[in-house]
């Protein structure tokens, strides 16, 4: 092999890793958030838990990949190692789907549909399609179809690329003392495993090898050491992704480590066992592309039906491993933000999902903090005023640790949908602390009167009622519509804080009555001011919430242009829920 036959090799390896990246992440994005849903739709059946292990390694083309996600599962807290285990096993039969689409490249023959069914024949129809639907469709779906087909076009022409550069090899005497030296078990597992733990991708090592079958010189002695070699070396990605992670996580990664190691020791054993007693005729024989694949994928297979009956044995074996410590307790302190782990960050859309329950959890924290300042009018204690307090600080935390991991995925290859789900939440975690800021000035008007001894009369009591059960719907409704980024439940928010608004002007105008009459005290009234400031602010937040998920549904996001239009021309929809409302919540 010449300068330009290397040159060759190494540009059909970039390409083809590139391909495989490419379809990786386009896959991923097709399936979107589905990925998070079946991974934590797992049960202790263990065939299950295999099943959607495979499935999803399947769609996302890497087993390193779903393994990662599966320690960042343990980690956060959202799935047991238990459960870990059978995804692992899964996963690891799962990634022989890929060694099976790049054998299509050793497809041969002269009749025309067996040519038809060489990549090289079909794959540029599939890159023109890809182009056209990146190009010409605006539609994020078919833009991340487009990707798939080009990652898979430009997949197989690195493989192709890779195939023709060795070919020449055929002949040199010192590749193929090379290629027998492998044939010795423990050079070939070694040799198998280091060139996985480079690249990280136990189907890209596959498909290397694949390639180096085009000189002929590989036979199934030397090929299937290095396959053993490169499961182990896949390991070396869930490895690295554990550190720093909990104990859990790091004994899922260490099943991972085990299920290939034992696995590979049991088939060599068996294999090299029945070798010696009745020599395999195929061992000598030179392996081809489907070779490979179907080696992969007795291996595999092999493993996951010997390994699954003793998925408590792995489990056992990573915990006697990783120990616990008397001092840590049976069950370790779990984090509020153990889900926003930065293993996420590598699958975009898992993370989403994760920012999505976190969200959801301030928004429930900002309303409960709102109706517990509410209720201390009426019936004052410290416990609650501090849990107040409290509550507000938990929000501001939300906030902050969010935000930051919401812009730290901002910075990912995301699909449009993702990003604007993304300005959404940054819009929407920003209206939420500012309720409960507005819940601590409540609770600041309460302290006030109970310190003071203040009391507003009868009728103020009353028109704060009506005015703050309002106030507590609208935030419901607010919450409600956010967590189930419901369009409709959205749009019955503007006609309510329509009422509000009147509401506030109304009650302002009637404490002046009472004010001139002397039945109120100039005290009560700013206290009165307050209250009333703060209840129209938080409808205001909720007013931006609904409006913040409608235009982002709609891809637009002009609020002001949105709120002009819909009061200004004729909607039969909000005049009649408008109607409703202030019925509802009429001042006697």
């Amino acid at each position: 092999m010449d300068i330009f036959g290397i040159l060759t090799m190494i540009g059909g390896l970039a390409l083809f890793l590139y391909g495989m990246n490419t379809m990786g992440q386009g896959l991923e994005k097709l399936s979107g958030s589905r990925l998070e849903r079946i991974l934590e739709k797992l049960t202790s059946n263990p065939i299950k838990s295999v099943a959607l292990g495979a499935l999803v390694t399947a769609v996302i083309q890497s087993s390193s990949a779903a393994t990662v996600m599966v320690v960042g599962f343990v980690n956060s807290g959202i799935m047991k190692l238990s459960q870990a285990v059978g995804v692992i096993i899964g996963a690891n039969v799962g990634t022989t789907i890929t060694s099976w689409l790049l054998s299509l490249t050793g497809i041969g023959g002269d009749n025309i549909f067996i040519q038809l069914l060489k990549p090289m024949s079909f794959t540029p129809i599939l890159a023109i399609i890809g182009i056209f639907m990146i190009m010409m469709s605006k539609s994020s779906r078919k833009k991340d179809i487009g990707g798939i087909l080009v990652g898979f076009t430009v997949l197989m022409v690195g493989m192709d690329m890779m195939s023709g550069a060795v070919e020449p090899l055929a002949e040199n005497e010192e590749f193929r003392n090379i290629l027998i030296m492998f044939s010795n078990p423990l050079l070939g597992v070694l040799a198998g495993m280091v060139l996985t733990a480079i690249i990280q991708s136990s189907s890209a090592s596959i498909g290397i090898l694949q390639a180096v079958c085009a000189t002929g010189a590989v036979t199934y002695g030397t090929a299937i050491p290095v396959i053993m070699g490169q499961n182990i070396g896949t390991c070396i990605t869930a490895m690295l992704s554990c550190m720093g992670a909990n104990k859990n996580a790091k004994r899922a990664a260490l099943v991972h480590l085990y299920f290939n190691l034992i696995g590979t020791a049991l088939f060599m054993i068996l294999f090299y066992t029945v070798q010696a007693v009745h020599p395999l005729a195929f061992v000598d024989e030179h392996a081809g592309y489907v070779g490979i694949a179907v080696v992969h994928t007795v291996f595999n297979l092999f493993a996951a039906a010997v390994l699954l009956p003793f998925a408590k044995g792995l489990e056992k074996l990573a915990c006697l491993t990783i120990r616990d410590k008397e001092e840590d307790g049976d069950e370790p302190q779990k984090d509020e933000f153990q889900i926003l782990d930065p293993r996420f960050l590598a699958t975009p859309s898992v993370a989403l999902e994760q920012c999505k329950q976190v969200a959801a959890r301030m928004a429930e924290c900002a309303r409960d903090t709102l109706k517990l300042s509410i209720s201390l009018l009426g019936d004052f204690n410290e416990r609650d005023t501090a849990r107040v307090v409290d509550n507000e600080e938990t929000v501001d935390n939300y906030e902050d640790k969010l935000g930051s991991y919401l812009l730290n995925l901002g910075s990912s290859n995301m699909t449009v949908a993702e990003s604007q789900t993304i300005n959404m939440l940054l819009h929407c975690i920003g209206d939420f602390e500012r309720i409960a800021d507005h819940a601590v000035n409540i609770r600041d008007c309460a302290v006030e009167m109970h310190d003071k001894e203040l009391e507003f009369s009868k009728k103020a009591r009353n028109e704060i009622r009506i005015f703050s059960d309002a106030v507590k719907e609208i935030l419901d409704t607010a919450v409600t519509a956010f967590e189930n980024n419901d369009i409709e439940i959205a749009k019955s928010i503007e006609p309510l804080e329509e009422v509000i608004d009147r509401l506030s002007s109304d009650i302002r105008d009637r404490h002046i009555k009472r004010l001139r009459k002397g039945k109120c005290t100039i005290e009560l009234g700013f206290v009165l001011a307050d209250l009333v400031t703060n209840f129209e602010r938080v409808a205001d937040h909720c007013s931006n919430i609904a409006v913040c998920i409608i235009q982002i549904k709609e891809n637009s996001f002009d609020t002001h242009n949105y709120l002009n239009v819909l009061k200004a021309e004729e909607n039969k929809e909000f005049d009649e829920k408008f109607a409703k409302y202030t019925e509802k919540y009429m001042l006697p």
